[in-house]
């Protein structure tokens, strides 16, 4: 039974727990379970799960289904969320993740949910969605700023896009950083992998995420070290050849393809030489904050988002040639390459921090169950006509 100042928290909108997938599934797991573990009542909304259970590390787990396509699986499944939740216990206050999820935010409000929205990154600046999903995006933003009670944002970037744009204040809450001070390296073997012995890249195969102009800039590299490519592309197959493509006749780059064994990711995080970030149009990104927690210097695509979180410390490259560089600098001085990876560890220890992450979601919650809420500032919201 829950009693005295705790809360019931509903956690929408993601695949949910156990988190296998993405940041948005990591914040609700690593957040959840510290409210939980504080006494709060943390329901959270999953979908896919292999495990049926009805609960979690201390937070209650509701498995409902969602349409198997591309375009509406979120949606759909953020639909029968908010169904399900509108006609059961009112809880004290919902995080909805994802901006696309907006529609369902009135739906909350009218069952006098408190509702704060997580924006995520600039998504309909993502290559995978069509003129239609890019829209969908843009308009789906305006909507949920018109309609939320508290929007929330993971970086200072995002934070000044929808000032920029709707003159509207956000919740700026990070993602932590998984520190990692020693991890075995015994299963690096089964990759014929040493420590400090190749570069790393962790991603999904989509043009934003630069993938292919780091490979293309690792094979016209003199780097000795092998480039091992983890990711995949489930929507993309034609970036995924071009990939494939780039790799064709150079046996220093490896295409292993996805690696879901949590124990061998932070084995490769861990004792790879750099971690090879190509990602632009997200905020803070969770895997640059693991390679940091690992303590690995980072070659990272030249956008702000990477720059402010990794405070300027390693490589930035905007082309193949300055990735190339990049490759050559960091194994012409190796001690100086790990030296850029303790120092990435020290800013992920001192500023992503998930017991603070926690105690942010925590404070917003009562907040919003008390009935503070933006909705009477921002429900006339309109988008600037500049470009952002």
């Amino acid at each position: 039974m829950i009693k005295g100042n705790a809360l019931t928290i509903a956690m929408v909108g993601t695949r949910g727990v156990p988190a296998a997938y993405g940041g948005f599934e990591t914040a609700v797991e690593e957040v959840g379970r510290r409210l939980a573990d504080r006494g709060h009542d943390v329901v959270v909304y999953t979908r896919g799960s292999k495990s049926r259970e009805k609960t979690y590390l201390g937070m209650r787990v509701v498995h409902l289904p969602a349409v198997p396509v591309k375009q509406v699986e979120t949606l759909s499944h953020t639909g029968f969320s908010a169904l399900h939740l509108i006609f059961r216990r009112r809880p004290h206050a919902a995080f909805v993740f994802n901006a696309a999820n907006s529609p369902f935010v009135p739906l909350l409000r009218l069952r006098r949910v408190p509702t704060a929205l997580h924006m995520d990154g600039l998504e309909w600046r993502r290559s995978k969605w069509g003129p239609r999903g890019k829209a969908y995006y843009r308009w789906a933003e305006q909507f949920g700023v018109r309609t939320s009670d508290a929007l929330i944002s993971d970086a200072p970037g995002i934070a000044d896009y929808y000032t920029h744009q709707f003159d509207v204040p956000t919740e700026m809450i990070r993602y932590g950083a998984p520190i990692l001070d020693a991890v075995a390296d015994a299963r690096l073997a089964e990759l014929d992998l040493r420590p400090g012995g190749y570069h790393l890249i962790v991603a999904r195969f989509e043009p934003e995420n630069h993938v292919l102009e780091i490979v293309e800039g690792y094979r016209r590299s003199s780097a000795t070290l092998p480039l091992v490519v983890v990711g995949s592309a489930p929507y993309s197959n034609e970036y995924t050849e071009q990939i494939q493509r780039a790799a064709l006749g150079d046996e220093r780059i490896r295409l292993i393809g996805g690696v879901y064994d949590q124990e061998l990711l932070d084995a490769l995080y861990f004792h790879a030489l750099t971690y090879d970030h190509g990602h632009s149009v997200g905020g803070t990104n969770p895997s640059l904050l693991r390679a940091m927690g690992a303590g690995t210097a980072t070659i990272a695509f030249d956008v702000p988002f990477n720059r402010e979180v990794l405070d300027g410390n390693g490589w930035f490259f905007a082309t193949p040639e300055e990735a190339a560089a990049a490759f050559e600098r960091a194994e012409g001085d190796r001690a100086g390459t790990r030296d850029s990876g303790r120092r990435a560890q020290e800013r992920a220890q001192a500023v992503f921090r998930w017991d603070e992450v926690a105690d942010a979601y925590e404070e917003l919650a009562r907040r919003l169950s008390s009935g503070q809420s933006v909705h009477r500032i921002a429900r006339r919201a309109r988008r600037r006509v500049e470009d952002w």
